[in-house]
């Protein structure tokens, strides 16, 4: 089976690139995230992957795509619940990419993550593959995020400290703020 794995970030996508090929799936990686910001953020973001890819021979698919102004005009009218549109942007973008490329089928490292809603996201990814007539591969990777992020320290990969649009990175400083005495 080839599969489309779309990737957020190098330390969210170790673990789910293991698994998937323990499994015996073919993988791909697919970099589209016009939703990281600023540019230096998704740079780093990207550079990474790219290197981190190159020394395990993973095939990676690059639609570069710093989008910042497309990006905030899409959540702009209601930014609280910008990340089903986020979540949208990608995966629609991950099925497309995977239907036109001939993969069997495609899902994302975003599904490792504890911080994100992951049934949103699940529902998003199986609507999209319905509308591209491709199979969505769910995986819940979420018990290996701490196993991830480990690796990813102890390879010195790039570790970010927000979700990736400027409205998360907005949220981490009110968050740290409130906790400062």
């Amino acid at each position: 089976m080839k599969t489309l794995l779309h990737i957020c970030c190098a330390p969210c996508a170790n673990q789910p690139i293991e698994i998937l090929r323990a499994d015996g799936i073919e993988v791909t990686g697919f970099w589209y995230n016009p939703n990281i910001h600023p540019f230096t953020e998704y740079r780093a973001r990207r550079n990474c992957l790219q290197e981190y890819a190159a020394t395990i021979e993973l095939p990676l698919i690059l639609r570069d795509d710093y989008a910042l102004r497309p990006f905030v005009r899409e959540v702009a009218e209601d930014i609280a619940h910008r990340c089903v549109k986020c979540y949208q942007i990608r995966l629609y973008e991950a099925a497309r990419q995977a239907a036109e490329g001939g993969f069997d089928s495609f899902t994302s490292s975003l599904f490792i993550s504890p911080y994100q809603n992951h049934e949103l996201m699940r529902e998003t990814a199986e609507q999209a593959a319905a509308e591209y007539g491709v199979q969505f591969l769910y995986r819940d990777f979420r018990p290996y995020f701490r196993d991830g992020q480990n690796f990813a320290r102890e390879h010195g990969f790039y570790m970010q400290k927000y979700c990736g649009c400027v409205f998360s990175e907005e949220e981490r400083y009110i968050k740290a703020k409130k906790i400062i005495p």
